[in-house]
């Protein structure tokens, strides 16, 4: 698809030969001379920010475990509470009942059995002095047994009555603080009722995604033991644009590529005792991106067309080449690329006034002039 693209533009390029490639045939001489620089391979660590999806460390939706009217609310929207504290209280009378019932009944199968262990005794003494036949004690054995399964049945059905009664008292089951409470005392709930949330907020967890090319980047280096300590200081740009005070560490990646937009997400957890995020908040992961071995190219020294970018390198017999490459990255006013061939000499201001195999006179410019005048010197490592 590319080299279509590329003979598409041809036409554009006003003479111009494809990238890389001699023009064979002397071009006209320019009478001015034209600065030119000297690409020198770097190592870069710029800022990368990313769109997160901020989360509660942990966040629980609040739901009735039984049916039953909403009897009491025992705490605010946004109040702060603790692990256990009671938050509402539903009617509670039928469960109590059912309690009494359950209990009631575990007491008379447990009479039952103990009238059934008598029984098994006595026929046990009998059969002894041979006046019952051993086939009866078998049998007071069997129903002895049935008795204490009815024990163990009501015993179960005691526990899940008192389970019951339990569940009408709903508690916090975590320290966090409580969301909107839609429903108000009188409300009729189910186990389907959303009551309210929890959330956790003493951390929080910044999600945000990558593209294919940038996860396998940071594979690689984690995967060669470079030096990771940028995932340990990563920023948190909230939606005012002011910093957040805490820094981030990244911890995890997600399993799966998204279908749809083929990227893939980060966590990053960040410390929160102020509670100054929210659940749900918005802002911007920032984080240092280290590249090795990178050329620095001056967005002046270049020019599109189409979805090309291009440079013209100058060759030692000072003949100005087209040649085209892919950019990395973009930031503020550079590329950064590694397709152009470090040392490499490139037509540093003036391209408009130049054309593919013109000869040139040449005023070098020292790269190191070219780093501070693009601001380079607090990027390079």
């Amino acid at each position: 698809m590319n080299l279509f693209k590329k003979l598409a533009i041809l036409p554009l390029m006003a003479g111009l030969l494809p990238a890389c490639q001699s023009s064979g045939e002397s071009k006209v001489h320019s009478d001015k001379s034209i600065p030119v620089t000297v690409l020198q391979p770097t190592t870069v660590e710029l800022p990368r920010s990313y769109v997160a999806d901020i989360q509660a460390i942990q966040f629980v939706e609040i739901k009735p475990k039984v049916d039953g009217y909403v009897q009491q609310v025992l705490v605010d929207e946004g109040e702060f509470v603790k692990k256990g504290q009671p938050l509402f209280r539903l009617s509670a009378e039928n469960f109590a009942e059912a309690v009494k019932e359950a209990e009631a009944n575990y007491k008379q199968t447990q009479a039952e059995l103990e009238m059934a262990n008598y029984e098994t005794e006595r026929i046990q003494r009998l059969v002894n002095s041979q006046i019952y036949s051993p086939i009866r004690l078998e049998q007071a054995k069997r129903e002895r047994e049935v008795a204490r399964m009815k024990v163990e049945q009501a015993h179960a059905q005691m526990q899940r009555a008192q389970m019951d009664l339990g569940y009408t008292t709903i508690t916090s089951p975590f320290t966090g603080y409580v969301d909107r409470i839609p429903y108000k005392v009188g409300s009729l709930v189910s186990p389907e009722s959303l009551l309210t949330t929890v959330s956790d907020i003493s951390e929080v967890f910044a999600y945000y995604k990558v593209n294919e090319s940038e996860y396998l980047r940071f594979k690689r280096a984690e995967l060669k033991g470079e030096d990771m300590q940028q995932m340990d200081n990563v920023e948190l740009v909230l939606a005012d644009g002011s910093i957040y005070q805490h820094k981030g560490r990244q911890e995890t990646v997600e399993g799966d590529f998204e279908r749809g937009t083929g990227s893939i997400a980060f966590r990053v957890r960040f410390p929160n005792p102020e509670g100054l995020l929210k659940h749900g908040v918005t802002g911007k992961v920032r984080m240092m991106t280290r590249m090795e071995g990178v050329c620095l190219v001056p967005q002046k020294s270049t020019f599109e067309i189409q979805d090309f970018t291009y440079v013209y390198l100058v060759e030692e017999d000072g003949t100005a080449k087209v040649c085209s490459f892919n950019p990395i990255e973009r930031y503020q006013n550079y590329y950064i690329t590694q397709d152009l061939a470090p040392n490499s000499t490139i037509v540093y201001e003036g391209v408009q006034m130049i054309k593919d195999g013109m000869k040139i006179e040449t005023n070098p410019i020292p790269f190191d002039d070219v780093r501070k005048e693009l601001h380079l010197d607090n990027l390079q490592r």
